[in-house]
């Protein structure tokens, strides 16, 4: 498979380039600093800015998939929608966040007390572009939520998949970069999750 990874230098665009290569997929890897990212036979770094529309769409172009792996706060939701529409590419995964996802009926992890204050925002707009995101026809989208904490860790492939829910255990919530890019690239294989959310967490 031919993707288009933008923000391939970041937290999770780092181990879903790994895990994507790992694979045998042949990456075109889109970041601010393209000289962050090791070149290889199945990786091409290109240098992307996330608000030019124009010069994404150019960059996107002739891929089966884009992955988005960007921060909300630092980003347009609605243009990279248009950028990956208009340059012809059906399947668009995106990176997304816990905070939308529900801890009781009706209730986000947002908008619980103990969310801590910081990442409020980004939180928010995650939720955003997942709404946008589900007025959406033409493409073929997954917003992948990872549980409540995530950070760098092992590779297991243990995990438990979810759909609007936060999953937790007695030890809290939570998932390694390492998992969510297996799960991601599992989703970009073998698709079971087309217009929808979902949640990765042990």
């Amino acid at each position: 498979m031919k993707v288009a990874l933008i923000g391939a230098s970041g937290q999770g665009g780092s181990r879903l380039l790994a895990e994507l290569t790992r694979r045998g997929h042949q990456v075109t890897a889109i970041a601010r600093n393209p000289e962050k990212i090791t070149a290889g036979p199945a990786v091409t770094a290109k240098k992307g800015d996330v608000f030019d529309k124009a010069g994404l769409v150019q960059l996107l172009r002739g891929h089966d998939a884009v992955v988005s792996a960007v921060h909300f706060t630092a980003s347009d939701p609605k243009l990279l929608i248009e950028a990956v529409k208009e340059a012809g590419v059906r399947r668009y995964f995106v990176v997304g966040g816990a905070g939308s996802l529900e801890v009781a009926p009706g209730v986000k992890l947002v908008d619980t007390p103990q969310f801590h204050a910081a990442y409020k925002a980004e939180a928010i707009k995650g939720g955003e572009f997942l709404d946008l995101l589900r007025q959406e026809k033409a493409l073929e989208w997954t917003f992948l939520s990872p549980s409540a904490v995530i950070g760098p860790g092992e590779r297991t492939g243990r995990f438990r998949l979810g759909k609007d829910q936060l999953l937790t255990t007695d030890k809290g919530s939570s998932i390694s970069w390492e998992d969510y890019a297996i799960a991601a690239v599992d989703e970009l294989e073998t698709p079971a999750h087309i217009r929808e959310r979902f949640t990765v967490g042990y």
